[in-house]
């Protein structure tokens, strides 16, 4: 029977047995990937680096597309099984000859993995003129997918993995400027809204990928200090998002808070893993996930709970992340931005 998860209809932890502390290696523990396939964006890097090693280590072939190939093969290095290609998110015909490239082989795609992503940069545009942000997590990514689909489909069972954020609180997807192009440009803003685009996306798809045998996942990987996505931030960055005073001295509040939450990379790109590979999740799909389990869903007291609010501190899954309209007109509205259509009704 179809499923769908609009406006949460599945959104419900399902007990994993998982939790914030549980590192890759645990969630991959008697998983068998030998003669699988996956992509992994960014998967030469912060916590897309530890997607590559574990599901490397359970024996699965990992292709990493990356901007850089020189700098992935030497991060990568000493990694068996790993294929490095190119590939430019912001660059529509980067990500038509990678796939093209791919599809020629032959192989099934078994695992998806859209982990590359920026965040908080100053105002740039690809080469449509689309806001930086949305185009890179987002858009390309779409692209990509629909560009997989043939293969995706092939795996008989493939799954599609898209990281998202709890920043996608900072903002639903507005329609009638996404690419900022007659209201101000909000760094933090323009990235919930790419955020919440991923899990728009990943509701939409699993609606329509699963009778092909294809589910979909969003995930919060969690607060993670030990990548770079945070260093395009300013020192008025840092008083907005609380963590500093205005007088330059740090917030103990909020400094209690992070060491509170904060995940090692291992921690962080857990729930990837498990939403990639795990077996409590082949009945269920179009969910967002973190601490590697279905996040919870309270629409009733998303307003009124204060750890929805707290800066750095965004808990669980916002509704306008799982709204039905905005999921298929979020879909619509990508194909006509990529000018990418999935072969999927």
């Amino acid at each position: 029977m179809e499923q769908n998860n609009y406006n949460g209809a599945l959104q419900k932890p399902i007990g994993s047995g998982f939790n914030a502390t549980s590192t890759t290696r645990d969630v991959i523990k008697g998983i068998d990937l030998t003669g699988k396939t996956a992509i992994v964006t960014g998967g030469d890097g912060g916590l897309g680096l530890e997607i590559t090693k574990a599901l490397n280590l359970a024996g699965a072939t990992v292709i990493v597309p990356a901007r850089d190939v020189e700098k992935a093969k030497e991060n990568l290095k000493g990694i068996t099984n790993v294929e490095v290609e190119v590939l430019n998110l912001t660059e529509p015909d980067s990500i038509d000859s990678f796939a093209e490239k791919f599809l020629d082989s032959g192989k099934p795609l078994n695992m998806l993995i859209n982990n590359a992503g920026i965040m908080w940069t100053p105002l740039h545009r690809d080469v449509r003129g689309y806001e930086g942000q949305f185009s890179t997590n987002h858009l390309g990514h779409f692209q990509l997918t629909s560009k997989l689909w043939d293969a995706l489909k092939k795996a008989k069972g493939a799954r599609v993995v898209n990281v998202s954020s709890s920043g996608h609180h900072y903002s639903p997807v507005i329609f009638d400027d996404i690419n900022y192009n007659t209201r101000e440009y909000n760094k933090f803003e323009a990235y919930g809204q790419s955020k919440t685009a991923n899990v728009l996306f990943t509701v939409e798809l699993d609606k329509r990928a699963q009778q092909f045998g294809v589910r979909a996942y969003a995930l919060h990987p969690g607060l993670i200090l030990e990548t770079n996505l945070g260093r395009h931030l300013t020192f008025e960055d840092f008083v907005v998002l609380g963590i500093l005073n205005s007088d330059g001295t740090p917030n103990p509040e909020a400094e209690a808070a992070m060491k509170k939450i904060q995940k090692s990379k291992e921690q962080g790109a857990a729930t990837s893993v498990w939403a990639a590979t795990s077996p409590q999740l082949q009945n269920i799909g179009g969910v967002y996930l973190e601490d590697v389990e279905i996040a919870k869903y309270d629409k009733t007291n998303y307003d009124s709970d204060p750890a929805y609010k707290s800066p750095g501190g965004f808990a669980g899954v916002a509704p306008f992340a799982l709204d039905m309209e905005a999921a298929q007109k979020l879909w619509t509205l990508s194909e006509e931005l990529t000018q990418a259509k999935f072969d999927i009704q």
